[in-house]
C-alpha cells in the first residue's frame, strides 16, 4: 500500500477503523475449497485467534496451531470450544517447528514475518505426500499490474466494510490483533523462490493486498 499518498491512506485507516473487517478472515472460506472434504492432521501457521484452525477442526482428526504471540494464543485458546480438536502453541515457526507430518499446512499473513524459502523448505518437509499447503501473503507492490490491483482493492475495500458493517459504524472497539509489518518481497521474489522450494506451487496475486499460494506434495 506504500503507493498510497498519506491522506488516502489516513482516510483509509479512518474508514477502516469505523468499519471494521478482517481482510484475512475473507479468505478463509477460500482455504477450505482447496483442501479435501476430509483428512488427518492439519497445522495452522500464524493461527492468530484462531479462526482458521477452529474450521479447519471441521474437516481435521486433529490441528495443531502455532502462533509467537502469548496473549493471542491464549486469546484464541479462550474462544475455542473444548470439543473441537484443537492444540494452541506458543511456537516460532521456524526455530520450533511443530514435530510430525501434516496433511494440509495453512499460513495466512504470517510468511512475510518469517525467512520465506527455510520457511517453504520447512513446511515441504513436514508435508505428507499427497498433502496440501496453502499461503496467504502479502507482497511489496513493484508493477503496474501490483498498483493496479491495489487501487481496485481500496474501492474493494471501502464495499466490503459497508456491508460487512450493515452500512453502521461499529459500536465496538476492533478486537486485538498480532503486530504486523509491510511486506518486503515483491510478488516476482516470491514466485521465484517458490519456484525452486516447491516446483508446482500455484501463485496468484489476489485483491486487498494478498496473494495465494497452493501446492500439492507429489
Amino acid at each position: 500500500m506504500k503507493m498510497l499518498s498519506p491522506c488516502v491512506l489516513r482516510a483509509l485507516e479512518r474508514f477502516n477503523a469505523a468499519y471494521p473487517w478482517d481482510h484475512n478472515a475473507h479468505y478463509h472460506r477460500w482455504i477450505l475449497r482447496q483442501l479435501p472434504r476430509r483428512f488427518n492432521n492439519a497445522l495452522d501457521v500464524g493461527s492468530g485467534s484462531g479462526d482458521l484452525a477452529r474450521l479447519l477442526a471441521g474437516r481435521a482428526s486433529a490441528v495443531k496451531a502455532v502462533d509467537s504471540d502469548p496473549v493471542i494464543t491464549a486469546q484464541a485458546q479462550e474462544l475455542t470450544p473444548a470439543a473441537l480438536p484443537v492444540a494452541f502453541t506458543v511456537a516460532d515457526a521456524v526455530a520450533e517447528f511443530p514435530a510430525g507430518s501434516y496433511d494440509v499446512i495453512t499460513c495466512v499473513a504470517t510468511i512475510h514475518h518469517l525467512p520465506f524459502a527455510q520457511t517453504l523448505t520447512c513446511f515441504r518437509r513436514h508435508l505428507e505426500p499427497g498433502g496440501t499447503l496453502v499461503v496467504v501473503g502479502l507482497s511489496r507492490a513493484q508493477t503496474s499490474v501490483d498498483h493496479l490491483l491495489g487501487g481496485a482493492a481500496i474501492a474493494a475495500n471501502v464495499v466490503m466494510g459497508w456491508l460487512k458493517n450493515r452500512g453502521r459504524p461499529s459500536p465496538r472497539p476492533v478486537s486485538m490483533t498480532a503486530p504486523t509489518r509491510s511486506a518486503d518481497m515483491t510478488f516476482d521474489d516470491i514466485v521465484r523462490e517458490a519456484g525452486d522450494v516447491l516446483p508446482g506451487a500455484r501463485i496468484r496475486r489476489r485483491l486487498f493486498w494478498r496473494y495465494t499460494l497452493v501446492w500439492n506434495h507429489p
